[in-house]
């Protein structure tokens, strides 16, 4: 049976490390972090996230501020509004909580977001410096599972991988970073021709294509490191990811928990790239 790569614990410790750090800021620079998240519109999952990250930053002793806006705000005051945060001296990271409305322009907006506050790393200065290599602030995400990776002592450098999913948020991102470590990187989608063929030869898969237990747990390579970022909820509430985790579990070495795998570290990311924000711009 693999070894359970827990999230949860190891988001925990690491929050706990960078509240020492946020007091240590607060101490001897007289600096809060803070932490601007903008939500636009309804969305019952981005009401959830907004507030269970403003709970963190309570609990990491991080400002949060929240600017909660109607369905049916225009971009020119969604615009305003980032001008206004990238101008406060107080704050030091935003984020824009995705989706937008269909009405916004996400393009737009995040390339609005100052590159030195883009605590998500979605803006296309970033994305082009992941790209080279020299990341300044990488998406929270897929940093989380590279911190994961590292946790359990994974060798990365000479590691064929497979990435199931494209998106800008997770996919993409995940794919560079391993790229990055040196693992020689397969990016898969739902075009991808044998998917389970490609699946069987890796030595690590990450999962992001958001549909439960699609990744198949007898595609599984002996041994593999399976990272489930995959969050759905059934039809009878329950959450599950998108490995059959009971199967893809007798066959990997290593594997994550849905929920308790890469959901944490995804909150953790983002305080350590808030608290890293603020000391760039104060050692400027």
């Amino acid at each position: 049976m693999a070894e359970i790569i827990d999230g949860k614990t190891i988001a925990t410790e690491l929050r706990a490390a960078l509240k020492n750090e946020v007091d240590i800021l607060k101490e001897t620079r007289g600096v809060t972090p803070g932490l601007a998240v903008v939500l636009v519109g309804d969305d019952p999952a981005s009401k959830v996230y907004v507030k269970n990250k403003g709970k963190a930053c309570e609990e990491a002793g991080i400002r949060s501020v929240q600017h909660c806006l109607p369905e049916n705000t225009s971009e020119e005051r969604l615009l305003g509004l980032i001008r206004d945060l990238n101008d406060d001296s107080e704050i030091h990271g935003i984020l824009v909580q995705l989706p937008l409305p269909k009405h916004l322009d996400q393009n737009t907006v995040l390339e609005a977001v100052s590159i030195e506050k883009d605590v998500d790393g979605f803006h296309p200065y970033n994305v082009g410096m992941l790209t080279l290599g020299k990341p300044v602030f990488e998406p929270c995400t897929p940093r989380g599972i590279m911190v994961l990776l590292d946790s359990v002592g994974i060798e990365i450098e000479g590691k064929d991988a497979v990435v199931i999913g494209r998106s800008n948020i997770v996919g993409k991102p995940a794919a560079l970073m391993l790229l990055n470590r040196n693992a020689t990187v397969t990016l898969c989608h739902s075009k991808t021709k044998d998917l389970a063929a490609r699946v069987s030869t890796a030595d690590i898969v990450v999962a992001s294509i958001g549909r439960p237990g699609f990744v198949k747990g007898d595609w599984i390579k002996k041994g593999a490191v399976v990272i489930d970022v995959g969050i759905n909820r059934l039809p009878d509430g329950r959450l599950t990811g998108d490995v059959e985790f009971l199967k893809a579990s007798a066959r990997a070495g290593y594997i994550t928990p849905v929920p308790g795998g890469v959901g944490p570290m995804t909150i953790a990311m983002l305080l350590e790239n808030t608290l890293d924000a603020a000391e760039r711009i104060l050692g400027k």
